[in-house]
């Protein structure tokens, strides 16, 4: 695990936030959005304490939400783009599109620092559904990586460890775990 996080950035910036009080593939961009402890971003569809993705919800309505929070590298976009895909902050699903970080290689239990006060833990990468091909036709095949790790490039997942309103501008501080024990983000 050690070789995943050796010359990663641990600073980078907020490009876009994002929320949808429906259950919609895509969130409109926002002005602000505030995360809340142990709840996620008020008033999106996909907050709080309890699961609320729609098919596992049904699955397991009493697990925990450790989906809270989607964050994406806005640098995927550009990558995207070489391979013929359109796509900006929110439609994929995101709450929060960053720049200069490379998202998916942190470790579980990393924990960004955005804006004045607001923490978020990462809890998983976030895996690839069928809406992304009813988005764009080819895309979800773009975002599985067979020869790669990590192998799902969609984006991560978090949970809200401290409140706080963050917004386009505002800087993100990286703070991993402990190094003893580091694990890899696992696919939710």
């Amino acid at each position: 695990m050690a070789h995943l996080i050796t010359g990663l950035a641990l600073k980078g910036t907020v490009i876009a936030v994002a929320s949808n009080a429906k259950h919609a593939f895509s969130k409109p961009a926002q002005e602000s959005i505030k995360l809340i402890e142990d709840h996620g971003v008020e008033g999106d569809a996909h907050a709080g304490r309890f699961m609320q993705h729609r098919y596992l919800a049904k699955q397991t309505p009493a697990l925990l939400n450790n989906r809270q929070v989607h964050l994406i590298a806005s640098e995927l976009f550009a990558d995207l783009s070489s391979s013929g895909f359109t796509v900006a902050p929110g439609e994929l699903g995101e709450n929060v599109t960053t720049a200069g970080l490379n998202l998916t290689n942190f470790p579980l239990g990393t924990r960004l620092r955005m804006g004045r006060s607001a923490v978020v833990e990462l809890t998983g990468l976030r895996t690839p559904c069928a809406l992304i091909d009813r988005f764009q036709h080819g895309l979800k095949r773009a975002m599985i990586m067979k020869h790669e790790q990590p192998r799902f490039r969609c984006g991560v997942l978090g949970v809200v460890k401290t409140t706080g309103h963050i917004r386009p501008g505002d800087l993100i501080n990286v703070v991993l775990p402990p190094f003893d024990g580091l694990q890899p983000l696992p696919a939710l």
